[in-house]
């Protein structure tokens, strides 16, 4: 469990940093009632991720891939952002917070009041028709005969999240390398880094000469290697805490 120490430590980092980067994976949006999609009990035990979440499927048999994609944007939309989510949106309100990297597809960043915002993988609070464009949040579609199409022409919606068979977008991609490269601290939370290209942010940040410091409720492959430190939590335990601090003493903690 984290301590007093470990809080002044990273807001002092925090408060000394000219560019501070976030990078997020699902572990901060658990308290917000989502489930990771890997590991036990997540969609992928559930549905073949290769044959219900390909774009293939929802190209040629589109009420087969909604199948999972009406459980997911159920989950996903009657969710709300969690202290962990707040706290970082104060961060950038203040200055502290150069943008954020993210994996999650839930957009709840966004809604917690973050501005810069790269999502590797999309966001399932909008969806498109891959027919003619029309855009729309994705809380104003019917689920309730799946899949849902346009009304503009009878198309199918599609989910702006990046699907299995599709890259990841070009320009996320750059802006995550960008933002990496130059940042000098790097808060990674509520993800192992495992996953690729996102497990790349931590290492090209630390190769630029950056601190990497984690928030995760235990040990990552990270620790140790390419951290500099974790605290040993969750995020919406630690950073609200953080934030609190640095309102507190956000002077006393430059020097």
């Amino acid at each position: 469990m984290f301590t007093d120490e470990d809080i002044t430590k990273l807001a002092r980092d925090i408060v000394r940093s000219k560019k501070t980067v976030a990078l997020t994976g699902a572990g901060i949006s658990v308290e917000s009632g989502i489930a990771p999609f890997r590991g036990k009990g997540g969609l992928w035990e559930k549905y073949d991720q290769e044959e219900y979440g390909h774009i293939d499927t929802l190209r040629r048999a589109p009420e087969k891939a909604w199948i999972m994609l009406k459980e997911m944007q159920n989950e996903i939309l009657k969710a709300k952002p969690n202290p962990g989510h707040i706290a970082l949106a104060e961060l950038e309100k203040m200055g502290y917070l150069s943008s954020i990297i993210t994996q999650n597809v839930d957009g709840l960043h966004h809604l917690a009041g973050n501005k810069n915002i790269i999502e590797f993988h999309g966001n399932l609070q909008w969806v498109v028709c891959m027919n003619c464009g029309n855009r729309k949040p994705s809380s104003e579609i019917s689920l309730e005969k799946i899949p849902p199409r346009c009304e503009k022409c009878n198309g199918v919606y599609k989910p702006e999240a990046v699907f299995f068979g599709e890259p990841i977008p070009l320009d996320a991609l750059n802006k995550a390398n960008q933002e990496s490269r130059s940042c000098d601290l790097m808060i990674v939370i509520g993800t192992s880094a495992v996953v690729y290209p996102a497990a790349n942010m931590p290492e090209i940040a630390k190769g630029s000469g950056a601190k990497v410091v984690e928030i995760n409720p235990s040990k990552t492959p990270l620790t140790g290697f390419i951290s500099d430190y974790i605290i040993l939590g969750t995020a919406a335990t630690v950073l609200p805490k953080v934030v609190d601090k640095i309102k507190e003493d956000a002077p006393g903690l430059s020097i």
